[in-house]
């Protein structure tokens, strides 16, 4: 199983290219269908890393597959600026999926 990169620039690409991960740089809304319909009809990809911007600007195309889908696996990345979630952001997902504070 391989994993890939969809990223929102080049900084982010290079260097999962650096580290062995095959990816490509989408540039707006066309751009990420396009790359994950690729990514999606390829059998051999379990994992799809993405950059947060995507998340953020177009969470119905990432919730879609995440609803739909077991494979693969959809996970968001910050960018080189550093990630735009809060603090504890992982705290409060527990918090809110388990229904129990952590």
């Amino acid at each position: 199983m391989k994993m890939y990169l969809i990223s929102d620039n080049m900084d982010t690409y290079t260097g999962m290219r650096l580290a062995g991960i095959e990816g490509t740089v989408a540039r707006g809304r066309e751009e990420l269908k396009e790359a994950l319909d690729r990514v999606l009809s390829d059998k051999e990809i379990a994992i799809v890393v993405l950059t947060e911007k995507f998340g953020r600007e177009y969470p119905e195309l990432i919730d879609e597959i995440r609803l739909s889908r077991s494979l693969p696996l959809l996970i968001e990345i910050p960018d080189r600026h550093g990630t735009q979630r809060g603090e504890n952001f992982i705290t409060s997902y527990v918090n809110e999926a388990v229904g129990l504070k952590v």
